[in-house]
């Protein structure tokens, strides 16, 4: 655990020194779990939205987007159930005065455990050598299937405490676990008690008579109050989705772990609308197909896991997570949820407007099912993020750290770089630049030699090096230097459009 506290520390550094996240106002010593995203920062926050956008909306004839207001009708959230049910349990520990979440204090103690289970399959790992049978260990020994029977009796009790939200349940079953406050380590805790999550404000323009408003705590509800205006101008049939990007707001009253939780977050979020009887054939079709984005983008399967909920939320009837190992452990990045027709139904409640399907097949109408995904874009980038961190070293002895980030996500595609400052090889690299700079992004460097000028790109993730030298100017060639494995070849320059094409190609991550 030690080493990957140590791992994610390196991380979140690597990401302020090389422009990819700042500590917001920091010159203003910061706001807790508020960040700014940088120049290369906002480069790949901009990617990894654009390839979902473009894998919901471009390659799916029956799924549009839309982009809905942050500011939204009050009544909206008091039908969607936030005003009365959006809150997280929290608990303060007396000697530290410290507040925690319960359900966060109970999940690192079940990671504790989880760790444990780790541990010994890496012991046996190590003992067994090629021959270990990681299933086969797991199935048949003891002491690990002690730690995940105990582990899942917590879970289960736990679920089942906040389906009734029983409270006091919960503060007796962090007493029982015997969980101390990290801070003071003492157990002396105080009741648990419920936090509503949503910011609000007023609107108008004397505050007296203002309304009180909220900011939106999720983009699911500005789709749901649009299912019928892109219904009827899109002339959809059902099956069809509504997509989403954007801003939500939190008040966290424990946010940590970087960009993993924060106030301010972004989501991007789908909602596909269903006959009633078929959501859970979609439901298993949309959790394989979210699945198999992810592993688009060529990170290994052993990063990621389904966790199907136990606990359901009211509105739904089948649930689970795609987790994936960040390095403080297992951790929820998109959720895929079988909503039914509640979120349809309370808006046509609330608003006394029908929202219902006339489905032309069955010659009747009826409300919409709602198949959800749902994912954090901070939270999609922090994985891709610290998946990519490398340090490596070198056969020469030297060492460097890598961000090698999938190609087509990168922020910098390609970078131009003259070998020395003259001979006209500036003036050539800038010509090439001006001539491929509407295609990819591009970055021009002539400062420092030429293995820096390599290193500092490795340390932002760009695929390709272009470097222009002395044979360049004679027969127009020039070389590419490939990230991954520092390897070199000489290309025409007229080529380099369809190299960089070829190499940066969406496609190839559909496979």
């Amino acid at each position: 655990m030690a080493n990957n506290e140590e791992l994610f520390k390196k991380i979140t550094s690597h990401a302020k020194e090389y422009g990819f996240i700042f500590p917001s106002s920091e010159i203003y010593d910061g706001m807790a779990a508020v960040y700014d995203y940088g120049q290369w920062g906002v480069e790949l926050k901009n990617n990894i939205r654009n390839y979902w956008w473009k894998s919901m909306t471009q390659w799916h004839e029956n799924i549009v987007g839309i982009d809905s207001a942050i500011f939204m009708h009050p009544t909206i959230w008091k039908a969607s159930g936030h005003i009365d049910a959006f809150n997280d349990p929290l608990i303060d520990n007396k000697d530290s005065k410290k507040r925690y979440r319960a359900d966060v204090l109970i999940e690192d103690h079940i990671s504790k455990i989880e760790d444990k289970i780790n541990k010994e399959i890496e012991k046996a790992a190590k003992r067994f050598g090629d021959s270990f049978d990681k299933a086969q260990f797991v199935a048949t020994n003891q002491r690990v299937a002690e730690y995940t029977a105990k582990a899942q009796e917590i879970q289960t009790k736990y679920a089942s405490l906040m389906q009734n939200n029983d409270l006091a349940g919960i503060k007796k079953l962090i007493e029982d676990l015997e969980i101390v406050c990290p801070v003071s380590g003492t157990r002396n805790w105080t009741d648990v008690r419920q936090f509503n999550l949503m910011f609000s404000t007023k609107v108008g323009s004397v505050t007296d008579d203002a309304d009180t408003i909220y900011l939106r705590p999720e983009t699911a509800q500005g789709i749901f109050v649009n299912y019928l205006n892109v219904q009827k101008t899109g002339r959809m049939k059902i099956p069809f989705g509504i997509a989403q990007t954007g801003k939500a707001f939190r008040n966290e009253i424990v946010a940590r772990q970087f960009i993993f939780r924060m106030r301010e977050f972004e989501q991007m979020e789908m909602q596909f609308f269903v006959r009633p009887g078929e959501e859970l054939k979609w439901f298993e079709y949309w959790k394989e197909e979210r699945m198999h984005w992810h592993l688009s983008l060529g990170i290994s399967p052993d990063k990621y896991r389904f966790h199907d909920h136990e606990k359901l939320a009211h509105y739904a009837n089948a649930a689970t997570d795609i987790e994936f190992e960040f390095p403080f452990g297992f951790k929820e990045l998109e959720g895929i949820h079988s909503r039914t027709d509640f979120d349809l139904k309370r808006h046509q409640e609330f608003s006394g407007k029908k929202l219902q399907y006339f489905d032309p097949e069955l010659n009747e109408s009826y409300v919409p099912y709602v198949i959800e995904t749902s994912i954090g874009l901070d939270r999609m980038f922090l994985a891709i993020f610290s998946n990519a961190y490398t340090e490596e070293s070198l056969d020469d002895g030297s060492s460097r750290v890598v961000l090698r980030l999938p190609r087509m996500l990168a922020p910098v595609k390609a970078a131009v770089l003259p070998l020395v400052k003259k001979d006209g090889m500036p003036e050539r690299a800038r010509e090439i630049m001006e001539d491929l700079k509407y295609d990819f992004n591009l970055i021009y460097e002539e400062k420092d030699a030429i293995g820096k000028r390599y290193r500092r790109q490795d340390a932002i993730g760009t695929p390709f090096c272009i470097t222009i030298d002395s044979q360049t100017m004679a027969d127009n060639t020039v070389t590419i230097r490939e990230r991954d494995n520092m390897q070199q070849e000489r290309i025409s320059a007229e080529k380099l459009r369809s190299y960089l094409s070829e190499n940066i190609n969406l496609k190839k991550y559909r496979k």
